[in-house]
């Protein structure tokens, strides 16, 4: 692929208003970093794309680029659009494998970041290049949330992963591993060793489950502990995943990977109603995964799941759901099943310390600016606003980064009235 980057480079117009960087969440500088690579200034290029996005390599590997810098490149209205995305990768990938960052001096106070996802990363590397001395709490053995272990190896690769924690290190960040706040340490104790300001970026992990007979069997796993570490799964050669959104996709293709010769997925709607993006569902497909849709799982049993034609109604909120047609129902065989319909916030951190509100879906309540209801404590990506993308967690971190270093001036500028 490497071998076409500068060609396709310069098809790009260099647009006076690009749509490419309108199209995305945090408006890339995409003309700019294509020029300065076609003028041989690789490492300017990098630096550029990673001041405005700390993340950039790994948003070239995961965004839905086809609706967003990709599908909105002029080039692409009446043709192939420039491939952004190869482009983005390639200037990222050499720019962090030789990016030599400052060090924090860590003389501006401390700040807690729970959770490495790519909130968290976002926040540690905004606030470190700030002077502030930053402590990362992660409840895994290693850096990266669900980037090291939602987002599978062919999509992510590792070593990008593995990169970060070493510029989060060489950025003076300490990081503490296998620890998570709330149970043994909590916020309170956080503030009494003299940290000002705490930031929850602790994502969703806990999955969602369908409430039906035959869930607890020994066969049936859930889609996001399942990535986490698929190759201590025994799925057996067929598979039938319940649910249609990128986890769901994920999770296909992955065990496809991994020794399944028949994976199905099922969704309870029409296709109007998948989540996944058209890229991933269309992989998935590449990858050999089929796709059955309008049935509804009614029980899991040890040969399979019985499932029922689906009808869509409108409940009394006016949201579309799907109930069983009676008299619908049949058994699909597979030695495994795995359930991918979406997953929600452990509450071990709010539920161990006082005044930090939940909404009624669990996700914790900030304000614009990520304050939560606890003087302090800020809050951001997935465990806010569910599960997103990558590139939208970056968005709102930055505005938080910004949010946690005008809190902590003014609170010792004003240590009393805060």
């Amino acid at each position: 692929m490497r071998k076409y980057i500068i060609d396709d480079a310069k098809r790009c117009l260099q647009c006076k208003n690009p749509l490419c960087s309108k199209g995305c969440p945090i408006h890339t500088p995409i003309k700019e970093a294509i020029a300065l690579l076609l003028e041989s200034k690789l490492l300017d290029a990098g630096k550029l794309l990673f001041e405005n996005n700390p993340l950039s390599l790994v948003c070239s590997h995961v965004c839905p680029q086809e609706d967003q810098c990709e599908g909105h490149c002029i080039m692409g209205k009446k043709g192939t659009p420039v491939f952004i995305s190869a482009i983005e990768q390639y200037i990222s990938d050499y720019y962090l494998y030789n990016y030599k960052p400052v060090c924090s001096l860590r003389n501006r106070g401390k700040v807690a970041i729970l959770g490495s996802g790519p909130a968290g990363i976002t926040i540690a590397f905004l606030l470190a290049k700030k002077n502030y001395d930053v402590t990362i709490f992660e409840k895994h053995d290693q850096v990266g949330g669900i980037l090291r272990y939602g987002i599978p190896e062919f999509r992510l690769p590792k070593r990008i992963v593995d990169q970060l924690m070493a510029t989060l290190i060489q950025s003076g960040i300490k990081i503490r591993p296998n620890t998570t706040i709330g149970s043994n340490l909590t916020v309170d104790d956080l503030f009494r060793d003299g940290f000002l300001a705490i930031f929850m970026g602790t994502g969703v992990w806990q999955p969602r489950k369908l409430n039906i007979k035959g869930e607890s069997l020994g066969h049936v796993h859930f889609a996001i502990e399942y990535l986490k570490n698929p190759s201590v799964y025994r799925l057996g050669k067929s598979l039938i995943i319940i649910g249609a959104g990128n986890v769901a996709m994920d999770a296909a293709r992955t065990a496809l990977r991994h020794g399944c010769e028949e994976v199905l997925i099922v969704y309870h709607k029409d296709k109007s109603g998948i989540t996944a993006t058209e890229h991933e569902l269309q992989y998935a497909k590449i990858d050999g995964a089929r796709l059955e849709l309008n049935k509804l799982a009614t029980e899991i049993t040890d040969e399979g799941v019985v499932f029922a034609d689906s009808e869509i109604y409108l409940d009394e909120t006016g949201h579309k759901q799907a109930r069983a047609i009676p008299g619908t129902e049949k058994l699909y065989s597979a030695d495994s099943v795995i359930i991918a319909i979406s997953q929600g916030p452990r509450t071990v951190v709010a539920s161990s310390t006082t005044g930090i509100n939940l909404g009624q879906n669990g996700l914790v309540v900030v304000d614009g600016l990520g304050h939560t209801s606890r003087e302090g404590v800020f809050a951001g990506g997935d465990v806010v606003t569910g599960a997103r993308t990558v590139v939208e967690a970056v968005v709102a971190s930055r505005k938080i980064a910004e949010t946690i270093d005008e809190y902590i001036v003014k609170k010792q500028a004003h240590p009393d009235k805060l």
